[in-house]
């Protein structure tokens, strides 16, 4: 099965789930090539795996005049009913106004680049993650080429704007939606049909559990961590705020701040109008095997988010046993059970997030409670092997014209694993739109 993966930019340093998803395809057996709208700055190839990517992912922008031109003159002239069908889907999905429609030109100028390389590759389908600009550019792109697509359906960006995004329209057409979680899966059901929900299946983003190694809680805690992408949705000026409390009674906590955005200077200067400069350091970007070394070296890893689907890097401290204080929005719940694995707090509350991460510091044996029961939980519902085992058969159903039934609960994982292992034993190897 040869078919397409396309974000607006890929590969980056704070999507690593897409990486191990395309990976885990690929050792499956299945040809994945990857597409992407931008070209990814040198800030996110953080290790040979970003960097692999990058060299082997096909970019649509910055275009070639000729080659744009020549792929929406071979399209037209291949089909030209799908061809200005694919005018008319741009501009009746096209965002309000005049910058709306100019927004949409350049998605549909985009998509025929992509259609066009996708026939010639002889793909039979296009699966998208990240459903705005991207998602835009592979329903129009299919409609061009006359192929099947799909999309991950992440949040929480795109449930802020659905009217915009057409979110509607993309579900309508999808030949599936993957939702990382039963919020996520919710929230689109507002906009779907009832006669689509059955193509919308709970497909988690995973990681591989045997990658990170236990950590132990024999000593008093003081060491907190935090692992994301620094900007306003992230809520670290919350966890600052409450690391200055946490150091009255604490004085030695210190918090690592692994990650960059476009909030790191505003963040650094409230660090230091906190007086915390020598509690916290902002260490930037850093590959998949230097943040499981954090892990390491870490007793409370705090997420103090306002918006999130369910976040990969809450999945790779549990597996990595560390035991974790995160907010209680959107998908999260569906990972961290408040009091068995993690504590929960309501999100913008400086006190609780306080008063729960001061538990974990003053209490190795709820630390190592927690780690274990985390662990246990990533294995069991979001093990990467389990997850795309399970994306790999509904997209060879559907592509063979079997719409899978909808199961809520996930009593399969077992039998899709081991049909993983025997695959990968058989000796395969392994929102701006410019």
């Amino acid at each position: 099965m040869r078919i397409a993966y396309l974000t607006g930019e890929y590969p980056r340093a704070t999507d690593t789930f897409i990486q191990r998803e395309v990976t885990t395809l690929r050792e499956m057996g299945v040809d994945v090539h990857t597409f992407s709208v931008r070209r990814t700055g040198d800030e996110h190839i953080v290790g040979e795996e970003q960097k692999q990517e990058r060299d082997r992912t096909f970019y649509i922008l910055p275009p070639n005049p000729i080659i744009l031109l020549l792929a929406h003159l071979s399209l037209l002239l291949a089909s030209p009913t799908r061809y200005l069908q694919a005018i008319k889907l741009a501009f009746s999905t096209s965002q309000p106004g005049l910058r709306g429609v100019l927004y949409q030109l350049f998605y549909f100028l985009e998509a025929g680049v992509l259609a066009k390389q996708i026939k010639q590759r002889q793909i039979v389908h296009l699966h998208n993650h990240i459903v705005e600009a991207s998602g835009t550019v592979a329903m129009l792109a299919a409609e061009m080429g006359g192929f099947t697509y799909s999309f991950t359906l992440h949040g929480p960006y795109i449930f802020f704007r659905p009217h915009q995004w057409r979110l509607d329209e993309k579900i309508k057409r999808s030949l599936f939606v993957c939702c990382i979680s039963h919020y996520a899966r919710s929230q689109g059901m507002i906009f779907a049909p009832t006669d689509k929900w059955n193509r919308m299946h709970i497909i988690h983003c995973g990681i591989d559990p045997a990658l990170f190694d236990v950590v132990s809680h024999n000593d008093s805690g003081k060491r907190l961590l935090f692992v994301g992408r620094l900007a306003a949705a992230k809520g670290l000026p919350i966890l600052l705020e409450s690391l200055a409390t946490l150091r009255r009674s604490h004085p030695d906590t210190s918090l690592t701040v692994v990650g960059d955005g476009p909030d790191r200077q505003k963040l650094e200067q409230i660090t230091a109008e906190l007086g915390l400069s020598q509690n916290v350091n902002f260490v930037g970007y850093k590959s998949q095997a230097e943040v499981r070394d954090y892990f390491q070296q870490t007793d409370v890893f705090v997420m103090s988010s306002f918006a999130e689907g369910i976040p990969v890097v809450l999945m790779e401290a549990m597996a990595a046993g560390v035991p974790v204080v995160a907010t209680q929005i959107a998908g999260i719940s569906e990972l961290v059970k408040n009091g068995v694995n993690g504590y929960l707090v309501p999100p913008g509350d400086t006190a609780s997030l306080t008063e729960h991460i001061e538990k974990l510091l003053n209490d190795a044996k709820i630390r190592a409670a927690f780690g274990t029961a985390g662990r246990a939980k990533v294995e069991k519902d979001f093990n990467i092997h389990h997850e795309v085992a399970r994306l790999h058969r509904l997209m060879t159903s559907t592509l063979q014209g079997h719409v899978e039934p909808i199961r809520p609960d996930y009593q399969q994982k077992q039998v899709l694993l081991t049909q993983y292992e025997m695959v990968t034993t058989s000796g395969h190897e392994s929102t701006n739109p410019l």
